[in-house]
């Protein structure tokens, strides 16, 4: 959005560090709903595609009880590049996983993982101390605490690390309607992040369709009694449905 604001989000300087989302530690979180946390995720890796931004995931030992990635990432960013560790909990420990950040040539991280506590906080820090920007998406990450995430959201900023959600990664990295994607942004909003947009969606189109068709329902002849269908409906005795007394 912007390569001027240091506080804000600039796409052409950005990578997306999706960390951990694992079927088995994702049965730890207790601070959103799973459902909303996965949604959120499967949105960033939408997004990410779409504006071109280098993705990069890892898992914390997936053969064992932390389970696999949750599938949905690389089916909607089959660009997202997987990046194995050895076992470290904090991914900044692998050099594998900042080298390929290096690579980029990009300085502003996206991050989110879970748990928010370690699998999102411990490559934050690295991150900060290494001179790159951070953005913590935490309503994609997911914790096993409420306490713990509020007191892991206050060691991040107090880092020099910026909290942000899903829904303005995506408007960042938007920036503008008028662009000819605008309408996949918007179907990552309802599909995955606010569901009632949709309706909003739906409306306009309708508004849309009178504008460019006409009125679909002729009730100006109920309102005037004039017309041979008011003369019917008053000889019958009916009125149509939604006009009953």
């Amino acid at each position: 959005m912007s390569k001027t604001i240091k506080t804000m989000i600039d796409p052409d300087d950005a990578v997306m560090l999706l960390i951990d989302h694992q079927s088995g530690l994702f049965q730890l979180v207790a601070d959103m709903d799973m459902l909303t946390l996965r949604n959120n995720v499967s949105a960033l890796a939408k997004v990410a595609h779409l504006g071109k931004i280098p993705t990069f995931t890892t898992a914390s030992v997936p053969d064992g009880p932390n389970g696999p990635l949750i599938p949905e990432i690389h089916k909607y960013n089959p660009n997202a590049i997987y990046i194995a560790r050895t076992g470290q909990i904090n991914a900044w420990d692998n050099p594998k996983w900042v080298e390929a950040i290096q690579k980029t040539g990009r300085k502003t991280l996206l991050i989110a993982g879970t748990l928010t506590s370690v699998c999102m906080a411990f490559p934050t820090l690295s991150a900060l101390a290494a001179g790159y920007k951070v953005f913590n998406v935490i309503d994609a990450s997911g914790n096993w605490s409420k306490m713990a995430t509020e007191i892991t959201l206050a060691r991040c900023v107090q880092a020099g690390a910026m909290p942000i959600d899903t829904y303005a990664v995506l408007a960042e990295i938007m920036s503008t309607w008028n662009r000819t994607d605008a309408m996949e942004f918007a179907a990552i909003m309802v599909d995955h992040i606010v569901p009632h947009y949709r309706l909003l969606i739906e409306s306009y189109d309708k508004a849309q369709s009178v504008q460019r068709d006409g009125h679909e329902t002729k009730l100006e002849l109920l309102k005037t009694g004039n017309g041979p269908e008011a003369a019917q409906a008053g000889q019958r005795g009916m009125q149509p449905a939604g006009m009953e007394r």
